[in-house]
Protein backbone atom coordinates (compact mmCIF):
# COMPACT_ATOMS: atom_id res chain seq x y z
CA UNK A 1 0.00 0.00 0.00
CA UNK A 2 1.31 3.57 -0.52
CA UNK A 3 1.75 6.40 1.80
CA UNK A 4 -1.36 8.02 0.27
CA UNK A 5 -3.46 4.90 0.92
CA UNK A 6 -2.34 4.37 4.32
CA UNK A 7 -3.17 8.07 5.41
CA UNK A 8 -6.46 7.31 3.71
CA UNK A 9 -7.04 4.29 5.43
CA UNK A 10 -7.11 6.28 8.97
CA UNK A 11 -9.76 8.65 7.67
CA UNK A 12 -11.96 5.78 6.22
CA UNK A 13 -11.43 3.60 9.65
CA UNK A 14 -14.62 4.56 11.03
CA UNK A 15 -18.15 3.27 10.41
CA UNK A 16 -20.28 4.92 8.12
CA UNK A 17 -18.95 6.85 5.53
CA UNK A 18 -17.25 9.90 5.73
CA UNK A 19 -18.41 11.60 2.65
CA UNK A 20 -21.75 9.32 3.02
CA UNK A 21 -23.62 7.45 0.10
CA UNK A 22 -25.32 10.48 -2.03
CA UNK A 23 -23.43 11.73 -5.02
CA UNK A 24 -22.23 14.80 -4.91
CA UNK A 25 -24.72 17.79 -5.92
CA UNK A 26 -22.37 18.92 -9.01
CA UNK A 27 -22.59 14.97 -10.32
CA UNK A 28 -25.84 15.31 -10.19
CA UNK A 29 -26.49 18.60 -11.86
CA UNK A 30 -24.03 17.97 -14.26
CA UNK A 31 -24.44 14.50 -15.51
CA UNK A 32 -26.69 15.80 -18.36
CA UNK A 33 -23.75 16.25 -20.70
CA UNK A 34 -22.91 12.43 -20.44
CA UNK A 35 -23.97 10.58 -23.51
CA UNK A 36 -26.34 7.36 -22.59
CA UNK A 37 -23.77 4.31 -21.98
CA UNK A 38 -20.24 6.38 -21.82
CA UNK A 39 -17.17 5.04 -20.22
CA UNK A 40 -15.90 7.17 -17.03
CA UNK A 41 -13.39 7.46 -15.14
CA UNK A 42 -13.89 8.25 -11.53
CA UNK A 43 -10.69 9.38 -10.48
CA UNK A 44 -9.78 9.11 -6.02
CA UNK A 45 -13.13 8.43 -5.46
CA UNK A 46 -13.00 6.78 -2.20
CA UNK A 47 -16.14 5.08 -0.76
CA UNK A 48 -17.85 5.23 -4.15
CA UNK A 49 -20.58 7.51 -4.06
CA UNK A 50 -20.29 8.89 -7.13
CA UNK A 51 -19.11 6.23 -9.48
CA UNK A 52 -21.73 3.86 -8.33
CA UNK A 53 -24.35 6.70 -8.64
CA UNK A 54 -22.90 6.72 -11.91
CA UNK A 55 -23.62 3.37 -12.54
CA UNK A 56 -26.89 3.45 -11.60
CA UNK A 57 -27.45 6.04 -14.31
CA UNK A 58 -26.24 3.40 -17.19
CA UNK A 59 -22.75 4.53 -17.70
CA UNK A 60 -19.61 1.80 -17.19
CA UNK A 61 -17.54 3.65 -14.95
CA UNK A 62 -14.11 2.46 -13.65
CA UNK A 63 -12.85 3.79 -10.43
CA UNK A 64 -9.95 4.47 -8.36
CA UNK A 65 -8.59 5.20 -5.00
CA UNK A 66 -5.56 4.09 -2.66
CA UNK A 67 -7.47 3.37 0.32
CA UNK A 68 -8.52 -0.46 0.45
CA UNK A 69 -10.77 0.36 3.50
CA UNK A 70 -12.80 3.01 1.08
CA UNK A 71 -12.71 0.31 -1.98
CA UNK A 72 -14.38 -2.38 0.61
CA UNK A 73 -17.05 -0.12 1.14
CA UNK A 74 -17.83 0.66 -1.98
CA UNK A 75 -17.74 -2.37 -2.78
CA UNK A 76 -20.28 -2.82 -0.04
CA UNK A 77 -22.53 -0.14 -1.91
CA UNK A 78 -22.47 -1.46 -5.44
CA UNK A 79 -23.22 -4.43 -3.85
CA UNK A 80 -26.61 -3.17 -1.98
CA UNK A 81 -27.39 -0.82 -5.01
CA UNK A 82 -27.71 -3.92 -7.70
CA UNK A 83 -24.91 -2.34 -10.07
CA UNK A 84 -21.33 -3.34 -11.59
CA UNK A 85 -18.46 -0.85 -10.96
CA UNK A 86 -14.58 -1.68 -12.00
CA UNK A 87 -12.74 -0.52 -8.76
CA UNK A 88 -9.06 -0.60 -8.59
CA UNK A 89 -6.08 0.41 -5.83
CA UNK A 90 -3.96 3.20 -6.97
CA UNK A 91 -2.92 6.65 -6.09
CA UNK A 92 -3.20 9.65 -8.60
CA UNK A 93 0.89 8.81 -8.90
CA UNK A 94 0.43 5.45 -9.88
CA UNK A 95 -2.26 5.52 -12.14
CA UNK A 96 -1.72 4.60 -16.23
CA UNK A 97 -3.65 7.68 -17.05
CA UNK A 98 -2.71 7.11 -20.93
CA UNK A 99 -3.94 3.46 -20.72
CA UNK A 100 -7.62 3.63 -21.93
CA UNK A 101 -8.96 6.75 -23.05
CA UNK A 102 -12.14 7.37 -21.50
CA UNK A 103 -15.97 9.10 -23.14
CA UNK A 104 -15.70 11.00 -19.35
CA UNK A 105 -13.70 11.80 -16.36
CA UNK A 106 -14.74 12.68 -13.18
CA UNK A 107 -12.85 14.09 -10.23
CA UNK A 108 -14.67 15.42 -7.72
CA UNK A 109 -12.81 16.74 -4.78
CA UNK A 110 -9.25 15.84 -5.39
CA UNK A 111 -7.57 18.39 -3.94
CA UNK A 112 -5.24 16.92 -1.46
CA UNK A 113 -2.88 17.68 -4.46
CA UNK A 114 -0.77 20.63 -3.77
CA UNK A 115 0.07 22.71 -6.87
CA UNK A 116 3.08 20.60 -8.26
CA UNK A 117 0.81 17.28 -7.88
CA UNK A 118 -1.98 19.02 -9.11
CA UNK A 119 -0.60 20.12 -12.38
CA UNK A 120 0.43 16.40 -13.13
CA UNK A 121 -3.26 15.54 -11.92
CA UNK A 122 -4.32 17.68 -14.96
CA UNK A 123 -1.84 16.46 -17.38
CA UNK A 124 -3.29 13.02 -16.49
CA UNK A 125 -6.96 14.04 -16.61
CA UNK A 126 -6.55 15.49 -20.42
CA UNK A 127 -4.45 12.13 -21.43
CA UNK A 128 -7.47 10.08 -19.71
CA UNK A 129 -9.69 11.58 -21.89
CA UNK A 130 -10.32 10.88 -25.44
CA UNK A 131 -10.49 13.54 -28.00
CA UNK A 132 -14.07 14.99 -27.77
CA UNK A 133 -14.32 13.78 -24.12
CA UNK A 134 -15.98 15.38 -21.12
CA UNK A 135 -14.17 16.77 -18.17
CA UNK A 136 -16.29 16.85 -15.02
CA UNK A 137 -14.34 18.72 -12.47
CA UNK A 138 -15.22 20.06 -9.11
CA UNK A 139 -13.44 21.38 -6.07
CA UNK A 140 -13.02 24.36 -3.65
CA UNK A 141 -12.57 27.59 -4.05
CA UNK A 142 -9.32 29.42 -1.94
CA UNK A 143 -11.71 30.80 0.40
CA UNK A 144 -12.73 27.34 1.32
CA UNK A 145 -10.10 27.52 3.82
CA UNK A 146 -11.65 30.35 6.22
CA UNK A 147 -15.31 28.36 6.18
CA UNK A 148 -13.49 24.71 7.82
CA UNK A 149 -16.21 22.71 6.34
CA UNK A 150 -14.15 20.25 5.17
CA UNK A 151 -11.12 20.10 2.04
CA UNK A 152 -7.54 20.59 3.18
CA UNK A 153 -6.32 23.69 5.34
CA UNK A 154 -4.38 24.67 1.96
CA UNK A 155 -5.42 27.70 0.12
CA UNK A 156 -2.71 26.32 -2.74
CA UNK A 157 -4.32 23.35 -2.97
CA UNK A 158 -7.86 25.02 -4.25
CA UNK A 159 -9.12 25.97 -7.89
CA UNK A 160 -10.21 29.20 -9.06
CA UNK A 161 -11.76 29.52 -12.72
CA UNK A 162 -8.74 31.19 -14.34
CA UNK A 163 -6.54 28.20 -13.26
CA UNK A 164 -8.61 25.87 -14.70
CA UNK A 165 -9.44 27.87 -17.93
CA UNK A 166 -5.40 28.20 -18.17
CA UNK A 167 -5.14 24.43 -17.45
CA UNK A 168 -7.50 22.93 -20.00
CA UNK A 169 -6.32 25.24 -23.48
CA UNK A 170 -8.74 24.19 -26.17
CA UNK A 171 -11.59 22.88 -24.32
CA UNK A 172 -15.14 23.64 -25.12
CA UNK A 173 -16.48 24.77 -21.63
CA UNK A 174 -20.01 23.89 -21.04
CA UNK A 175 -20.59 25.42 -17.27
CA UNK A 176 -18.13 27.11 -15.42
CA UNK A 177 -19.20 28.60 -11.73
CA UNK A 178 -17.57 30.02 -8.50
CA UNK A 179 -20.51 29.75 -5.69
CA UNK A 180 -21.29 29.44 -1.92
CA UNK A 181 -23.71 26.51 -0.99
CA UNK A 182 -24.46 24.59 2.02
CA UNK A 183 -22.99 20.87 1.16
CA UNK A 184 -24.47 17.80 3.01
CA UNK A 185 -21.68 15.38 2.02
CA UNK A 186 -21.33 13.25 5.66
CA UNK A 187 -19.55 14.21 8.13
CA UNK A 188 -16.31 14.45 6.17
CA UNK A 189 -17.90 17.64 4.18
CA UNK A 190 -20.56 19.61 5.79
CA UNK A 191 -21.41 23.05 6.05
CA UNK A 192 -21.62 26.11 3.73
CA UNK A 193 -18.65 25.94 1.51
CA UNK A 194 -17.39 27.95 -1.62
CA UNK A 195 -17.53 25.68 -5.22
CA UNK A 196 -16.28 25.40 -8.36
CA UNK A 197 -17.60 23.74 -10.96
CA UNK A 198 -15.81 23.18 -14.29
CA UNK A 199 -17.38 21.08 -17.31
CA UNK A 200 -15.79 20.76 -20.07
CA UNK A 201 -15.00 19.02 -23.77
CA UNK A 202 -11.68 18.19 -25.14
CA UNK A 203 -11.31 19.36 -28.59
CA UNK A 204 -12.40 16.49 -30.77
CA UNK A 205 -9.02 16.94 -33.04
CA UNK A 206 -5.94 18.12 -31.81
Amino acid sequence: MTEAGARWDERYAGPGYLFGTAPSVFLTRQARHLQPGSRVLAVADGEGRNSVWLAAQGAHVTAFDPSSRALDKARALVAARGVTVDFRMSDVESWNWAADPYDAVAAIFIQFAGPDLRDRVFAGLDTALRPGGLLLLHGFAPRQVGYGTGGPPHAENMYTLEMLHAAFPGYEVMHAADYDEVVDAGPGHNGLAALIDFVARKPATL
